[in-house]
């Protein structure tokens, strides 16, 4: 038998190895390696998991709602219950939504759009109304945002169509945008951790309260004054509340942010034997810059207790939209109820819940003092309760049996509220707890609300009320409690975070008020890790950047580097850690806020606009001085006066340069800006030794005139001539950072770096 078909240097009569034995070997391979990862990452992430001690609430003495009042004063949450009740009165108005639907002549997903609009607007104010919270003092937003919210009521009443009705519930919704986000967080910072289930709880008692009143008042005015239009007197006096309420809030003062969480962490004296430093009432943005929303939304849905939260009230949210609006359809349809009627049935919905909901916050105090998953779990269940009732009950035709079977189930629903607040307040970076209260409302009202109710309003049109909150309402519950209590199982490890955040900032601060000013970092990056979906690339990163130094990040391929400039150039969120320019946090500050404060980026590969010549390139980078045309010409000027090889050449298309020559019209561009702080990715990287000498040499005049530079480089080699630190990092971690000369002494590390021609 021929041996032709042995590959070179096989033995005669040998045999590959059979393709499905190869890949089953492969298969092993990468499933030992992934194993591998996961326990890597599992022994990580218990290392963020800090004792009960340090976790504000847990294992604390249980401390009643009387004690919590008289520590915190009854001001402060009274007025939040009576905030909560009279927002939720207005919501109301879906009693007299068939006769809406009989003055405009419009169908069920329509009347839905309509109505649920609100909603949409109250999500989309809420988080600029959180930010705007996060940088000022909240009591303040009270007064303005009400009487917004009143005019915009009164203007509901007036509407002569379809849209004006439209547009009016979008800026009443837009009025109400602040209660969520500035009542959660006056209420966390005025009360005790300990009590802090019980404060949401009697806060929350007004907003089933309100769906008690509310559907009595509207139904009430709608049915005494009569006739087919008596629904807008209902609007024009439900303008009267947020303007008595806005001008009392005026009496309010502010509490200091943070104050209870940092005693539980800090200290169990009173909160009045702390430090200067921690009873410092600097205004929040002299030691922070400005939070981007997007970044906060960013870092937030890494929280991974608050995202499980958020997106299961989310599609809970489906159920919340659709029983009560199809409900009330239902109640005019199948059985004829007037306004009063409705009404009246909506409000025995909510008598459960009144009693209810004091009870629940204590037990989710204990559970949390005791095991802070289990309270989230049982928030969870509560969640899932509802879903199972609603499923039995929604079927049953006897009004009666109806009317009590959706209230057991709206009792359950309100009863895991209550949790939802203590637990964002808990593992929210203390930061952005006012965006993180925001965000929820965007997950019910946007994901589950509007979009819900389209659904359901579409289904109403098809097959009916009743199946149409049938086929939505319990699934949505159910899944929305799964989610909730698949999410328990990671909130004290975010609990751990959120504290471990206070305490570096704390610590930062006291180090940084008895340090010279000039010996403050330019750049300083703590804690800090960073991930790709579920894939972690960064652990713990930790340096620090003098102003004027020169810093170079070294490594393998894939060990972090330009991960870590992306993160401080604004380009990607961190998963943890923060980041500080000058002292203060930026963390959450967005790229473009970062490039303002004269952070400005070179990236690695294409920076140019190839079709366009090098001028207009120049031009376009010198786009934000268009208004100074001086100050323009002044800034190209100055680059090709550093570059003199681009002035001769700036009507040559930038695609015909080499590759060496666009990565100098790229730092041409970038140092057009006069950045403050130059971070630079690749330097070397693909480039003519030619071209390398002559970008070093700008480094070096850059450097003598004193810009602080972090750059990426392969090449050993070019860091030891141009930096005058180095950092190592080996597979996301940080293995060396020193002078770079002694890191060349390091054979176990310099080898892993390409060391230029030596390394051939």
């Amino acid at each position: 038998m021929s041996n032709e078909a042995n590959g070179p240097g096989d033995e005669p009569g040998s045999v590959d190895p059979a393709p499905s034995s190869v890949a089953a070997s492969l298969t092993a391979s990468v499933l030992e390696e992934e194993a591998r990862r996961q326990e890597e990452q599992a022994a990580l992430v218990a290392d963020v998991i800090l004792p009960n001690d340090l976790l504000p609430g847990v294992g604390d003495d249980p401390m009643s709602l009387k004690e919590a009042i008289r520590v915190g004063g009854a001001k402060m949450v009274l007025f939040m219950f009576l905030l909560n009740l009279i927002d939720d009165i207005p919501r109301a108005t879906r009693v007299v939504a068939p006769d809406i639907q009989n003055t405009f002549g419009i169908s069920d997903t329509a009347l839905t759009g309509v109505l649920s609009f609100g909603g949409v607007a109250l999500v989309l104010g809420a988080v600029p109304m959180a930010a705007i919270a996060d940088r000022i003092k909240r009591v303040a937003i009270i007064p303005i945002a009400s009487l917004f919210w009143a005019v915009a009521m009164f203007l509901s009443g007036m509407v002569a169509n379809p849209f004006q009705l439209f547009i009016t519930n979008a800026f009443t919704g837009a009025g109400q945008a602040y209660r969520i986000p500035v009542s959660n967080s006056l209420l966390t910072d005025a009360y005790p951790v300990q009590a802090r289930s019980q404060i949401f709880a009697l806060e929350g008692v007004g907003r089933p309260l309100g769906q008690l009143l509310g559907p009595l008042i509207v139904g009430g005015t709608a049915a005494a004054v009569g006739g087919t239009e008596g629904w807008r007197w209902a609007f024009f006096i439900l303008a009267i509340p947020p303007v008595l309420v806005g001008l009392a809030s005026i009496t309010l003062k502010e509490p200091k942010r943070g104050q209870f969480d940092q005693q539980a962490i800090f200290g169990d004296g009173d909160i009045d034997s702390m430090t200067a430093v921690e009873q410092d009432e600097v205004a929040v943005e002299d030691r922070e810059l400005p939070i981007n929303i997007s970044q906060a939304f960013a870092r937030l849905t890494q929280v991974r207790a608050f995202y499980f939260l958020a997106v299961g009230v989310g599609v809970l949210g489906f159920a919340l939209i659709a029983v009560p609006l199809q409900f009330n359809l239902l109640m005019e349809s199948r059985y004829a109820f007037g306004p009063l009627k409705r009404g009246v049935v909506e409000s025995l919905i909510w008598v459960v819940s009144i009693p209810i909901l004091p009870v629940v916050g204590k037990l989710f105090d204990r559970k949390f003092r005791e095991d802070p998953p289990a309270m989230m779990r049982l928030a969870g269940y509560f969640v899932i309760f509802a879903g199972v009732i609603y499923a039995i009950a929604l079927p049953i035709k006897n009004i009666g049996t109806l009317v009590v079977m959706i209230a057991i189930a709206q009792a359950a629903i309100s009863a895991a509220f209550v949790a939802a607040a203590p637990i964002i307040a808990a593992v929210s970076p203390f930061r952005i707890r006012a965006l993180a209260f925001a965000f929820l409302p965007v997950f019910i009202f946007l994901m589950g609300g509007f979009f819900g109710g389209l659904l359901v309003g579409s289904l109403s049109d098809s097959y009916g009320n009743r199946t149409a909150m049938w086929v939505v309402a319990p699934p949505a519950a159910v899944i929305g409690g799964l989610l909730i209590v698949y999410g328990s199982r990671f909130i004290r490890r975010d609990i751990s975070l959120a504290v471990e955040e206070m305490i570096e900032d704390r610590d930062e601060i006291e180090r940084m008020a008895e340090m010279d000013p000039d010996d403050v970092p330019v750049i300083q990056v703590r804690n800090l890790d960073f991930a790709y979906g579920p894939v972690q690339v960064l652990f713990d990163v930790e340096f620090e950047v003098m102003k004027g130094e020169v810093v170079a990040l070294l490594g393998t391929n894939g060990a972090g580097k330009s991960t870590i400039l992306n993160v401080v150039a604004g380009l990607g969120t961190p998963s943890r850690g923060v980041v500080r320019l000058n002292g203060r946090a930026f963390t959450y500050t967005s790229a473009e806020q970062r490039n303002g404060l004269g952070i400005h980026m070179l990236a690695g590969g294409k920076g140019v606009f190839l079709p366009m010549s090098i001028d207009d390139n120049l031009e376009m980078a010198a786009f934000p001085y268009r208004n100074d045309e001086g100050e323009a010409e002044r800034r190209i000027a100055r680059v090709l006066e550093l570059f003199p090889e681009l002035a001769d050449r700036g009507d040559d298309i930038a695609g015909s340069l080499s590759g060496g020559q666009q990565q100098i019209l790229a730092l041409a561009m970038t140092l057009l800006h006069d950045p403050e702080i130059l971070i630079i990715d690749e330097l070397s990287l693909g480039l003519a030794p030619v071209i390398v000498e002559r970008l070093l040499a700008v480094i070096e005049q850059l450097k003598a005139e004193g810009m602080t530079m972090i750059i990426v480089e392969q090449s050993l080699n070019v860091a030891l001539a141009i930096a005058d630190r180095a950092i190592f990092l080996e597979k996301g971690r940080v293995r060396f950072t020193g002078p770079a000369a002694e890191l060349a002494e390091r054979d176990d590390l310099a080898r892993a770096v390409f060391l230029g021609d030596e390394g051939g």
